[in-house]
């Protein structure tokens, strides 16, 4: 069994235990459910920079990125640094992240917030949309296509954006539907965690160009994402690059110059 089978197979047994402590219905009486939706293509198509900063504390190959740092603060610190949009990893056993991150980053920024979880149901896009996601993620690597269908739909009928992500070209072409507005292509293999940013290049000429084009995963460096961003990507998430530093804000204040200056330099 690999990491995405025992994250998928975890959350099969978590979301079990969630529905019979909090049923949809409670959900959608949360303040939060009806509040109108921040559109994060849009935010992206007009950036200069595309950056979509997260925040994790964890990952399966990361034991400790970062446990000390505050969500409110982060956020508020993503926020001054002039990026995108934030993306909140909310899931517990693998990340070290909860559903109450997402609600302290949404009461501390008016940026687009991505619930970065691995959504195998729709009950998690009601939790997303009450706890202030904007976006919700659909892993095509852990879900059929007709099942990714279901809850892209069920996504946008509560307002929200879908950003899939694919790790390869199968998976784009299995799920290029109207429900989708954006398109992230990781370049971390599930696998084996190896990174090569040549997937994201590889990919892009065969994104249509009415979804909006996201690179994932081993973004480090100004350089790399001013190349990616040439190339016609519109949206750059990077996690650990900011969450290792002691102030992650300022992490990405540096990054957002840095590659304002690449971009020129391009």
């Amino acid at each position: 069994m690999d990491i995405l089978e025992r994250i998928v197979q975890q959350q099969q047994q978590d979301l079990v235990r969630r529905k019979q402590s909090f049923p949809e219905s409670y959900w959608e009486a949360a303040p939060l459910f009806n509040r109108p939706c921040i559109s994060l293509k849009q935010a992206l198509e007009s950036s200069d920079t595309g950056i979509i900063a997260e925040f994790k504390r964890r990952s399966p190959s990361k034991p400790s990125i970062n446990f000390k740092a505050q969500v409110s603060y982060v956020a508020s610190g993503y926020q001054a640094a002039g990026i995108s949009g934030m993306s909140v990893l909310t899931n517990g056993p693998f990340f070290g992240g909860s559903l109450e991150d997402l609600s302290q980053a949404r009461a501390a920024t008016s940026m687009p917030l991505l619930r970065k979880e691995f959504v195998i149901e729709p009950y998690q896009i009601t939790e997303a949309k009450a706890h202030g996601a904007d976006v919700i993620l659909l892993i095509a690597a852990c879900l059929p296509a007709d099942r990714l269908q279901m809850l892209a739909k069920k996504t946008k009928s509560l307002g929200m954006e879908v950003l899939l992500e694919v790790h390869n070209e199968q998976e784009l072409q299995d799920n290029l539907i109207p429900e989708v507005d954006l398109i992230g292509v990781n370049n971390r293999n599930l696998k084996t965690f190896t990174v090569d940013v040549q997937t994201s290049l590889d990919l892009l000429k065969q994104i249509p160009a009415s979804y909006c084009p996201i690179s994932e995963s081993g973004l480090s460096d100004p350089e790399t994402v001013a190349m990616l961003r040439g190339a016609g990507f519109k949206g750059f998430l990077m996690g650990e690059h900011f969450m290792r530093a002691e102030n992650p804000g300022v992490a990405a204040a540096d990054f957002v110059n840095a590659l304002k200056v690449s971009s020129n330099e391009n």
